[in-house]
């Protein structure tokens, strides 16, 4: 955002990605009279929360994060759904939206972006579409293409050579296909304890891997969704005040009980991104899940772990995460896109005919994350708000980069952001009268 810019609407603009992000900021755009289109591979919207061989999504996956915490804005979900609303639900959700706000009918389905190439002008795009490839021309890109499709495995490869099969969280789907099957599962994430939770019945045995330790929260806590508390009390404290209050509310509502259990964290509760589960604790401490260390070695069949036990394994489910990319960008221009520095996660600091929707990894639901990234680069886009200072950008993300090393050190600080510190942020942005671009 150089001066000027969102001074005058940019022209045509281009977004990739149909998935919620993609979905918010065309809606934001097109309610704020910017010309847009949208561009998704599949056949379908709905991102990752489609059912298919290109997405993340399984069966069983169910939202981590409560319906009033989850919602759009402008979009209730259904009075009766559950507080944790399935896979098969959201998607519903959000096509809904779409539908419902004229966003799908901006759509070009069945379309990949190949290339994107800077011009004077903005960008010469390279699309594969139904009828074959083509080229033209937008002045602005927004990314909204999710980073949860490129697996990440371990980097470097842990030693030896194991002889079992091998599979990424990506491609799960159900349980039936490790029926009898010993099955290492690891990761502790919220995919590591769903998919764990579902091989309990099918596999023969179910080893979780964790390589530290983990806060596994309730998904209800003192009567009411666990997420509802921090929101509650983000208004009124600080996050370290957040976080000694809430692990005494989880010590009140959940005293340890016998058995074997998930190795504790050494940072507090709001320091990593939180995994819910009321299935895994209870599985572990009845010896139904085996928790192990991290991995040292493999042998053959054999997994050794790092406290030096060994077990005899016939299946390796690595939940170890996704690396975001960019594939149809120069890599020159993005070399790596957890580590782009973005003004409100949406700006890059020294190209303003490109902009990013949901590149970041959130303490809540995305969702209201990408629609208030939606209606800032809306308001930036048509011209109803002038653009900060690349001064005034500079100051804002290499504070907000030193605060979120304070709290989540070296885990991609980029891409993290406080849910609820950011919509009241973004917030104060948009009613700020002194942002307001002056009459043409």
């Amino acid at each position: 955002m150089d001066a000027g810019r969102g001074t005058a609407a940019p022209g045509r603009v281009a977004v990739v990605g149909g998935g919620i992000a993609g979905i918010a900021a065309v809606k934001a755009l097109l309610e704020a009279g910017v010309e847009v289109y949208g561009i998704e591979r599949a056949g379908e919207l709905g991102g990752l929360w489609r059912l298919a061989e290109d997405t993340a999504a399984y069966e069983g996956l169910r939202l981590n994060t409560s319906k009033p915490r989850t919602e759009f804005r402008d979009h209730p979900m259904p009075a009766d759904w559950p507080d944790y609303p399935s896979r098969a639900q959201l998607l519903s959700y959000v096509q809904g939206y779409a539908e419902r706000f004229g966003v799908d009918r901006h759509y070009r389905l069945n379309t990949e972006l190949l290339a994107a190439r800077r011009t004077p002008e903005g960008w010469l795009l390279e699309l594969a579409g139904p009828d074959g490839t083509s080229e033209e021309s937008v002045a602005h890109l927004v990314v909204a293409n999710g980073h949860n499709h490129t697996p990440r495995l371990p980097e470097p490869p842990y030693p030896g050579r194991f002889e079992g099969t091998t599979s990424h969280a990506h491609t799960y789907r159900e349980p039936a296909g490790f029926a009898g099957r010993r099955v290492l599962v690891v990761g502790t994430g919220n995919s590591a304890m769903d998919i764990a939770t579902e091989l309990v019945g099918h596999a023969s045995e179910v080893l979780l891997s964790a390589r530290r330790g983990v806060w596994v929260l309730p998904k209800r806590l003192l009567g009411r969704p666990t997420d509802q508390w921090n929101g509650a009390l983000a208004a009124v404290l600080p996050w370290r005040l957040r976080q000694r209050v809430s692990q005494a509310m989880l010590r009140l509502a959940g005293p340890g009980g016998n058995g074997p259990a998930l190795p504790p964290s050494p940072q507090g509760v709001l320091q990593d991104h939180p995994t819910l589960s009321d299935t895994v604790p209870a599985l572990v401490a009845a010896g139904r899940i085996k928790v192990r260390a991290g991995i040292e070695r493999l042998e053959g069949h054999r997994v050794r772990f790092t406290d030096g036990r060994e077990d005899e394994v016939d299946h390796i489910l690595w939940c170890t995460g996704y690396r975001a990319t960019v594939p149809f960008l120069d890599p020159a221009l993005v070399p790596d896109p957890a580590r782009l520095p973005l003004y409100r996660h949406v700006f890059p600091l020294d190209e303003p005919a490109l902009s990013f929707v949901g590149l970041m990894q959130s303490t809540g639901s995305a969702l209201p994350v990408v629609e208030a990234q939606g209606r800032l680069l809306a308001a930036y886009l048509s011209g109803r708000r002038r653009g900060p200072s690349r001064e005034r950008m500079r100051a804002a993300v290499a504070a907000e980069l030193r605060a979120a090393r304070a709290r989540w050190g070296e885990k991609r600080p980029h891409l993290r952001i406080d849910v609820d510190r950011y919509l009241r942020e973004v917030a104060r942005d948009l009613a700020d009268r002194r942002n307001d671009a002056p009459p043409l």
